[in-house]
């Protein structure tokens, strides 16, 4: 709770360093330092507020919980503060930051670190015996069609670096966000736009195979410029609220 504090606090902190609307410099009621300011108003600068969990530019690391959210198809980006806007997802945080954002603007956000190309962390050992990473390669690769357990390659991409316009890119992402998330998932906690595709896969996994598969994500490597795939004909393993009409 008092880490959850203190993050908001920083939040807010940045939030208030941002310059004021353009139009208060219209009305002459500005300093000349405060109308240098409005001069470099970008949405990078904005966006600053962001770095207090998602690390600079939106790059985080694999180390911690914040996801990285640079070079996130734009689509799952804006779905995601969406589902923080109608509390289909929870943070005390986002909730609060994201409340009188108007769509328009969620937009800007997404389009925003959908659009930066910045380098991924390098590998990390992830600590599975070999039972454990084969459990996790078949998954990942091949899924458990007996279980209706489709491959988690078959949604996010060969290169597991997402597809447009609203599949996220698995790797790079810290191994505890990542069991975080199927966790709540399973645990009916986090929702999606019905059919909730991504709830119905994590409830037939059981917990030692979302521990594999997220220690193993984490672990993976990625090349400088690794992008989402474009969008495909294959059609999905399963309906998806978010990604299909």
């Amino acid at each position: 709770m008092k880490q959850a504090l203190l993050t908001l606090l920083t939040l807010l902190a940045a939030l208030a360093c941002l310059p004021a609307p353009a139009a208060q410099a219209a009305e002459g009621s500005v300093t000349p330092g405060v109308t240098q300011a409005l001069a470099v108003d970008t949405m990078a600068q904005r966006m600053l507020a962001c770095a207090a969990c998602h690390g600079k530019q939106g790059q985080a690391t694999r180390a911690g919980y914040f996801p990285r959210i640079a070079g996130k198809p734009a689509g799952y980006l804006y779905n995601q503060l969406k589902s923080f806007q109608e509390g289909r997802r929870h943070n005390a945080a986002m909730d609060l930051l994201l409340q009188n954002l108007s769509d328009a603007y969620l937009h800007e956000i997404a389009d925003y670190f959908a659009s930066l190309d910045l380098p991924y962390p390098p590998a990390a050992a992830n600590g599975l015996d070999a039972a454990q990473q084969q459990l996790a390669q078949t998954l990942v690769r091949r899924g458990a069609p007996e279980r209706q357990i489709p491959a988690c390659a078959a949604c996010h991409g060969t290169a597991l670096a997402g597809r447009l316009p609203a599949i996220p890119g698995l790797l790079a992402l810290p191994a505890y966000y990542l069991s975080g998330q199927l966790g709540a998932w399973r645990m009916d906690v986090r929702h999606a736009a019905a059919p909730d595709c991504m709830a119905d896969i994590a409830k037939r996994l059981k917990p030692e195979e979302i521990s594999a598969i997220s220690q193993w994500l984490s672990a993976q490597t990625l090349p400088s410029g690794t992008r989402p795939e474009t969008s495909s004909a294959q059609s999905l393993p399963l309906r998806c609220g978010s990604v299909t009409p």
